[in-house]
């Protein structure tokens, strides 16, 4: 699944190609791929024909577009889905297309952008905006002074913020952490805690620092969670600047070019390849129906102290 890295380097690819743009006309080709769309908002297609796309905004790994009528255009990628800039004559034969925007943008003319996801566990949906929690901008967005700034889409209001997001309390997340006695990594994943990290990520952030996924998220001094937040920034701004992780086709910017960080990876997809750190071989441990990887040696499961029974009377 794509993570924050993804979702960005495609947000970011997007935002130019659409801010400003009128939809001109709707495709919907599989309509599973309205899964999340409410359908006693209205017909998809008649909300957005004729509205204007105010920008791109990204929250972990939810993506939406704000709309001129109020409501916003909400993508989520799923495990494989797409989002790719076409020219409006680009052939229209790929068997994995499920939904076609027509855009005419005052600058750049004419455009089409295709949502493709082969196994359609992706989605758009047309959802109405409400306020953030914390009255602060909602996501990440080449602007930020639009009136939709503070506002959210009630599908991604319950999502946590990202590591890389300004608003992100670094107190109210070791708190957080303090509370849970489940494995660090299960907390990583937690999008109702913090967003955008996915098991790529949380695996090499881990091995950043050294750290078992299975240790206990309350054992964790303020300082350890200090180092692991900044692991996760650094791994999760290197893959940015690297376009991302792709291990095969499903993941692509929106041009079709892959990421290239997968060569940059420590700890995950390396079964049996010698760490980098210490040249002991990686291990693949099964986790949540997915897999962990780790370095036995460096990255040993250290379990609190307890205090010595009370001496009897």
């Amino acid at each position: 699944m794509p993570e924050l890295p993804e979702v960005e380097v495609v947000r970011a690819g997007l935002a130019p190609a659409v801010t400003g743009a009128r939809i001109a006309g709707v495709e919907v080709l599989d309509a599973r791929s309205l899964k999340r769309h409410e359908a006693a908002s209205g017909d998809f297609e008649a909300l957005l024909t004729g509205d204007r796309i105010e920008a791109a905004v990204r929250r972990g790994k939810f993506l939406w577009m704000p709309l001129a009528s109020g409501a916003a255009l909400v993508g989520h990628l799923g495990m494989s889905g797409q989002l790719l800039l076409r020219t409006p004559d680009h052939p229209g034969d790929d068997r994995h297309a499920r939904i076609r925007l027509h855009l005419e943008h005052p600058d750049h003319g004419e455009l089409r952008v295709d949502f493709v996801d082969q196994r359609i566990f992706g989605s758009m949906a047309v959802d109405r905006m409400v306020p953030t929690d914390d009255g602060e901008v909602a996501g990440h967005s080449a602007d930020v002074t639009g009136p939709w700034a503070r506002s959210i889409p009630t599908q991604v209001a319950h999502i946590a913020r990202d590591p890389l997001d300004p608003a992100f309390d670094d107190g109210a997340f070791a708190a957080a952490l303090a509370r849970r006695g489940s494995g660090v990594k299960r907390v990583l994943l937690d999008q109702g805690l913090v967003s955008g990290i996915g098991n790529i990520y949380a695996d090499e952030a881990l091995w950043a620092v050294r750290m078992h996924g299975e240790q206990p998220a309350s054992s964790l001094s303020r300082r350890r969670v200090r180092e692991l937040l900044q692991a996760v920034r650094e791994v999760l701004q290197k893959a940015l600047a690297e376009g991302g992780t792709s291990f095969d086709s499903q993941y692509v910017n929106v041009n079709g070019a892959s990421g290239y960080f997968a060569h940059s990876l420590n700890a995950y997809g390396r079964t049996g390849r010698p760490c980098p750190r210490c040249g002991t071989p990686i291990v693949r441990e099964a986790f949540m129906n997915r897999s962990s990887h780790r370095c036995p040696r460096c990255q040993r499961l250290r379990m609190p102290r307890t205090a010595p029974p009370a001496a009897s009377a």
